[in-house]
């Protein structure tokens, strides 16, 4: 199995984050969250771990600049022959708290690898709220995003916390402590994939 990771959105270059707007308030202290610096944290944590375990694993966009949408997916279809499946990386805005996980429309086997992860996130953060949606009986939410409804393989994107809720943000989102729990519970939702799916 190899996990195709999508830290979502650009980085950091030169003092300037690349992508406009995903990024938290200011807050009253002057910290400031931008989402794709976020995103390649995660998944530069996810990297050093599955390493660590012998999971294979491609990061899809290593640039700090903003790979758009198309590359991500087109450069995932080159694993589409392989047993894979693509791991969007996300912070969430809006106002809400919690974590949601996402699938494409449709029963796929991206709804089992979405139960495996809400599963593990609720094991890792149990007293946090997964938003859910058991309409067509299972708990992940749809959506046609493109990086969902585009590619081959089995895909989900994870919507980690609210960068807008000051107290997600600044308590989970901004800390090492909060960011190594996120990372855990991905990591731990990815081996178990691995053992059940494929």
């Amino acid at each position: 199995m190899i996990v195709l990771l999508d830290n979502g959105h650009g980085g950091i270059v030169n003092g300037k984050y690349q992508t406009p707007g995903k990024r938290s308030p200011i807050w009253n202290d002057g910290s400031q969250l931008f989402e794709g610096e976020f995103n390649r944290a995660i998944v530069n944590g996810i990297i050093e771990r599955l390493t660590r375990l012998k999971v294979n694993y491609v990061n899809l966009a290593p640039e700090y600049r903003d790979v758009t949408l198309e590359t991500r997916v087109n450069r995932a279809h080159r694993f589409s022959s392989r047993s894979s499946f693509y791991l969007s990386i996300h912070s969430n805005a809006g106002g809400g708290h919690g974590s949601e996980i996402f699938t494409s429309p449709g029963s796929t086997k991206s709804d089992k690898i979405a139960t495996v992860f809400g599963h593990e996130f609720q094991h890792t953060f149990p007293n946090k709220r997964l938003r859910t949606d058991f309409s067509d009986g299972d708990l992940d939410k749809e959506a046609k995003f493109y990086v969902l409804t585009r590619t081959k393989m089995p895909a989900i994107l994870t919507e980690n916390f609210f960068m807008d809720n000051e107290n997600e943000c600044k308590n989970i989102l901004m800390t090492r402590e909060g960011r190594d729990k996120i990372i855990e519970y991905h990591v731990n939702a990815i081996l178990k994939t691995r053992q059940q799916l494929f």
